[in-house]
């Protein structure tokens, strides 16, 4: 009996193998932002097909995750900023054509500790003042950002160079990408920076909206104030309605044309990713799903294969439906 109890498990584990072999699978690699969605609409898909399509899903980070896709080794790739022109060249050397296509809104959020009981809010200018290059070695102290702070250590947290949202944080505050300080503990995984600053009462950070609200027990969100404006708090309202400024931003998927052209399978799940009934996969993600028109727009940029980016590299306050009508260069 338990012979024939063995040889039925023997032949059961044969049989998934096979399956799991024989599916054809969709490769995505990218953006720690991005990953939450990617996890959601990879899961959803994947019961949807009953087995005939695995979506396999990486997180190397918004620049390691566009490595990887312009040498031509995954199909798609999330980003949380646009691509770089030396990411597009890359991508022109090695013949990988890509499609841009949105598919959330995040609030980029800057957390402190619950313990921090002076910070209601910040300025970017103040933000300014701790993250630029200048301030490495001279800004490291609260009471050096804003008088009335105390006089307690400044401690940093923000995710690694290769980060997309370094990237926009950067451009947003400091005015130009991959321009700051040096001397900030950096991490790829942004829940590392979670611990980072729960652990910290001196310390701030900055991520993107999902891991903050999978993390509110651990962490306060610091209203930020833009251009003489009132502080805004980050919230999937604030930055749905686009008042949360200037670090609402748009996500993205990159998908290759000869695998959307080549596999199915990839196609499908592209289209799937903008489809208006998965709205809800992406707002249980933590972010803002776009809006009809902007789901529209890149329906057809996908449909019609419009090849390149309508970027030179992260903007600020993008109006997405009209970034999806430029001309796309590649």
């Amino acid at each position: 009996m338990k012979k024939g109890l063995m040889v039925t498990a023997v032949l059961a584990s044969s049989l998934l193998a096979q399956a799991v072999y024989a599916a054809e699978t969709v490769q995505i690699d990218g953006s720690s932002t991005v990953f939450p969605i990617s996890e959601a609409m990879a899961e959803e898909f994947q019961s949807a097909e009953k087995g005939a399509t695995r979506v396999t899903v990486g997180v190397s980070g918004t620049g390691g995750g566009f490595k990887k896709f312009c040498r031509g080794e995954t199909d798609m790739t999330g980003a949380s900023r646009p691509i770089s022109p030396e990411e597009v060249q890359l991508c022109k050397e090695n013949k990988v054509e890509f499609i841009e296509l949105p598919v959330a809104m995040d609030a980029l959020t800057v957390v402190i500790n619950p313990q921090n009981d002076w910070v209601d809010h910040l300025t970017v200018e103040e933000l300014k003042t701790m993250w630029e290059p200048e301030a490495q070695g001279k800004i490291s102290n609260w009471n050096q950002v804003r008088d009335s702070f105390p006089d307690r250590k400044l401690n940093l947290f923000g995710p690694g160079v290769d980060s997309g949202t370094y990237d926009y944080f950067t451009t947003a505050v400091v005015g130009k990408a991959h321009s700051s300080r040096g001397d900030f503990t950096a991490s790829e995984d942004d829940n590392v920076l979670v611990q980072g600053v729960a652990n910290d009462r001196n310390a701030l950070g900055f991520f993107g909206l999902a891991y903050y609200e999978e993390n509110k027990n651990k962490l306060k969100a610091v209203p930020i104030a833009y251009k003489g404006k009132d502080a805004v708090e980050p919230s999937l309202e604030t930055a749905g309605d686009g008042s949360y400024q200037p670090l609402t931003r748009p996500l993205y998927y990159y998908a290759s044309k000869a695998s959307l052209e080549n596999k199915p399978h990839v196609d499908k799940f592209a289209s799937f990713l903008l489809s208006q009934d998965n709205t809800e996969l992406v707002q249980e993600a933590g972010y803002v799903p776009m809006g009809d028109k902007v789901y529209e727009a890149a329906q057809r940029v996908l449909k019609e294969r419009e090849v390149g980016t309508a970027y030179e590299g992260a903007e600020v306050g993008v109006d997405v439906v009209e970034t999806l009508s430029r001309k796309k260069h590649y």
